[in-house]
């Protein structure tokens, strides 16, 4: 099988047989690929490996998977990076911690490796098609895709993935609203499952990173950007 374009995946979880069972399929489909048995090591490797994709278990020992998640997000270099959960845990207030914390996917175990490395392959897919789009300047704020920075008049910050592309969506999108439905197909797409609180979680991460005046709640039916 063909190499990835060498796309970095780290996998972190207290199991050896879960590791050996997906590094042997990702490292088959030429992934380049860590392990971490917790979720400090888990840390300490996406400090120095910098990887694209973080497969990620909640219930570890040392450190669990949401404040892993967490810390991971806190990093300036894996500010870009894919942070999908891989767990046993089913419950919606595991789900919603998990994208409170910056997570951009949540899949629950059982999972066969075929169907997770095709959900692999085609995030890297989504990744690709999406990398030359220009960007979006709305009054005092600008949002660039490439550099994934968004700057209100003097002060430019980083926000994560897909805080970033809520934003990017709604701001390319001025006065148009949009259901929870909605950006839930057009951020997460059809083939993850999310909870609509998950889109209510993001917006306010979003609005205490830049304030309360550009999106706006329409209640009932969705959140749409102010461009006035």
């Amino acid at each position: 099988m063909g190499a990835k374009q060498n796309h970095r995946v780290l996998v972190v979880d207290d199991d050896p047989d879960i590791l050996e069972l997906l590094k042997y399929n990702l490292v088959k489909e030429g992934y380049e690929v860590k392990v971490a048995e917790d979720g400090k090591k888990g840390v300490q490797i996406a400090k120095t490996f910098q990887p694209e994709l973080v497969l990620l278990d909640i219930m570890m020992p040392n450190q669990d998977g949401v404040e892993t998640c967490r810390q991971i997000r806190e990093l300036p270099e894996m500010v870009n990076a894919h942070i999908t959960f891989l767990t046993a845990r089913a419950e919606e207030y595991s789900e919603v911690a998990a994208f409170d914390a910056g997570a951009d996917d949540y899949i629950t175990k059982p999972i066969k490796p075929r169907a997770l490395m095709s959900r692999i392959s085609a995030h890297f897919r989504k990744e690709k098609k999406g990398k030359s789009i220009p960007k979006v300047s709305i009054g005092d704020l600008t949002i660039d895709k490439t550099s994934y920075t968004v700057t209100i008049l003097d002060n430019q910050f980083t926000l994560p993935k897909k805080e970033f592309e809520l934003l990017y969506f709604l701001a390319q999108n001025p006065n148009k609203v949009f259901s929870r439905d909605d950006l839930l197909q057009n951020i997460w797409g059809t083939d993850v499952y999310v909870l609509a609180r998950t889109v209510d979680v993001h917006i306010r991460k979003v609005r205490e990173k830049i304030g309360d005046g550009y999106i706006t709640t329409v209640k009932g039916v969705g959140y749409k950007f102010e461009s006035n």
